[in-house]
C-alpha cells in the first residue's frame, strides 16, 4: 500500500536529517511546501535556519503559535528503512520529522480555510535538541514582533497508548544543564608520577560528589537528579601520568528553583574538590534548559481540543517528565502548553536505535493540533499564568 500524502512527506523529511544548527536542506524543504501554500507571511531565517508561516483571518483575535522542531539526533540510522537518513551519524530518532509532518499539515488546512479572525503562526523551529533553537528565535525581533497570546506544541510518547493526549498544567518537561568540568594539573613520567599533579583522585571524588549531591531538605518526591554522562582522564598512554581530566554531567529538576541550586552545589564541589588537590578548574554550562511550564487554560484548551476530537485524555504518571525541551522558553512569552501524543505502549523509546515515527499519529495529530488552534482563537488573550516558581 502507498503511503498518505502526510507518512511520504514525513519520510522525505526523515532522510534529510541534519543536526542542531545545520538544518538548511530541512527549512528549504519546509520553506518550499508552505510557500507553496501562500500564506499571508512567511519568515525565514529565524534564530538561525527557523521557518514560521502565518495565516491571518484578518479581523482582531489572538496570535496562536503551533511549534514543531526541524533537527534530528546525533544517533546513526542503523535498521533497514527505504527513507533511512542520508546523513551519516544523524537520524531522526525524536520523532521531529513527524512533528514536522502534522505542522504542515495543519498549516494546508489552514490555506484552504483562513481562520475567522486572529491569525496562527505555524513555527518550525531550528536547534531544539541543544535547547539554544527557542531563545534564539524568541530573541529574533521578527518573532517578537508577532507577539504570541497562546503557544502550543506536541512531542509524539512512546510507551503510552496510541492517540492518547498527556496534559498537565505546570511542570510538563524537566529543566537541565549541562556541566563540563576540566581539571587540570601537570603531566609526569609513568614511572615518576609524584613529579607531576595527576587529577586521578580528583576526578574519582568529583564523581561521586556530583552524583550524591543531596536534595533540598524539602524536595520531597521533587525531580533532583546528577547523571555523568562522559569521564576522560588524560590521553591512552602507558608511560604518561596524566595532567587532565574531563568530566561531563547532566543536571536536571522539575523547578527552575532546584535546578538553580543544583548547578551551585555542583559548581562548589567542583572548585573545592580542585583546590584541595592543587588542580585549575574549568566549569562550562552548556545547553541548558528550562523547566517546561504549562499554562493552566493553555492546557485546559489541550484537554478540551482532545476530547472533542474523541481522544483519551490522561495526565502524566510522572509529576514532570525527565527529558527536557526548550519548549520552555517559547511558552513563557504568552500562555503556552506541551502536550504529549502516545506512539503506541511497545514502540521503540525516543532516541533508541531502533526507533521510527509511527506514521499512524500523522492524521490524529494534524487533527488535534488544527482543532486547538481554533479554539485558541476564541478565547481572549489575556496574561500569562501558571506559576514557573
Amino acid at each position: 500500500m502507498a503511503p498518505s500524502r502526510q507518512a511520504s512527506l514525513r519520510r522525505q523529511l526523515h532522510a534529510l536529517a541534519e543536526p542542531s544548527g545545520a538544518e538548511a536542506a530541512t527549512a528549504a524543504f519546509v520553506a518550499a511546501r508552505l510557500e507553496a501554500l501562500r500564506p499571508d507571511g512567511l519568515l525565514t531565517g529565524l534564530g538561525g535556519h527557523g521557518v514560521a508561516a502565518l495565516f491571518d483571518g484578518g479581523r482582531p483575535g489572538p496570535t496562536v503559535v503551533l511549534r514543531a522542531e526541524l533537527d534530528a539526533v546525533a544517533v546513526p540510522e542503523s535498521i533497514p528503512l527505504r527513507h533511512a537518513s542520508r546523513t551519516p551519524g544523524c537520524s531522526h530518532k525524536c520523532g521531529h520529522d513527524g512533528h514536522m509532518a502534522i505542522l504542515l499539515e495543519v498549516a494546508r488546512r489552514l490555506a484552504r480555510a483562513r481562520p475567522a479572525c486572529g491569525r496562527v503562526v505555524a513555527l518550525f523551529q531550528p536547534a531544539e535538541e541543544t535547547g539554544a533553537g527557542a531563545a534564539a528565535v524568541a530573541a529574533d525581533d521578527r518573532f517578537a514582533a508577532l507577539r504570541p497570546d497562546w503557544l502550543f506544541a506536541l512531542h509524539n510518547l512512546p510507551g503510552y497508548d496510541v492517540g492518547r493526549v498527556l496534559v498537565r498544567p505546570g511542570a510538563f518537561a524537566a529543566g537541565s544543564a549541562g556541566l563540563r568540568v576540566t581539571l587540570r594539573g601537570r603531566t609526569a613520567h609513568a614511572a615518576h608520577p609524584e613529579q607531576g599533579r595527576s587529577p586521578d583522585r580528583a576526578m574519582g571524588e568529583l564523581i561521586t560528589a556530583l552524583v550524591t549531591l543531596p536534595p533540598r531538605p524539602d524536595a520531597g518526591d521533587a525531580l533532583e537528579l546528577v547523571t555523568v554522562t562522559h569521564a576522560r582522564l588524560g590521553d591512552p598512554a602507558f608511560g604518561i601520568a596524566p595532567g587532565e581530566a574531563e568530566i561531563l554531567a547532566t543536571l536536571r529538576a522539575d523547578d527552575d528553583d532546584a535546578l538553580s541550586a543544583l548547578r551551585k552545589q555542583a559548581t562548589t564541589a567542583a572548585r573545592d574538590i580542585a583546590r584541595s588537590h592543587g588542580l585549575r578548574c574549568r566549569l562550562d554550562w552548556e545547553e541548558v534548559f528550562p523547566v517546561t511550564w504549562n499554562d493552566p487554560a493553555a492546557a485546559a484548551l489541550v484537554r478540551r481540543a482532545a476530547r472533542e476530537n474523541g481522544l483519551a485524555v490522561a495526565r502524566p504518571r510522572e509529576s514532570a517528565f525527565r527529558w527536557s525541551e526548550d519548549f520552555g522558553v517559547l511558552a513563557r512569552l504568552g500562555r503556552g502548553a506541551l502536550f504529549g501524543l502516545g506512539a503506541g505502549r511497545r514502540h521503540p523509546g525516543l532516541h533508541a536505535e531502533d526507533y521510527d515515527f509511527n506514521d499512524a499519529l500523522l492524521p490524529v495529530g494534524a487533527a488535534l493540533m488544527h482543532r486547538l488552534a481554533l479554539e485558541a482563537l476564541q478565547e481572549p488573550a489575556g496574561s500569562p499564568g501558571g506559576s514557573r516558581r
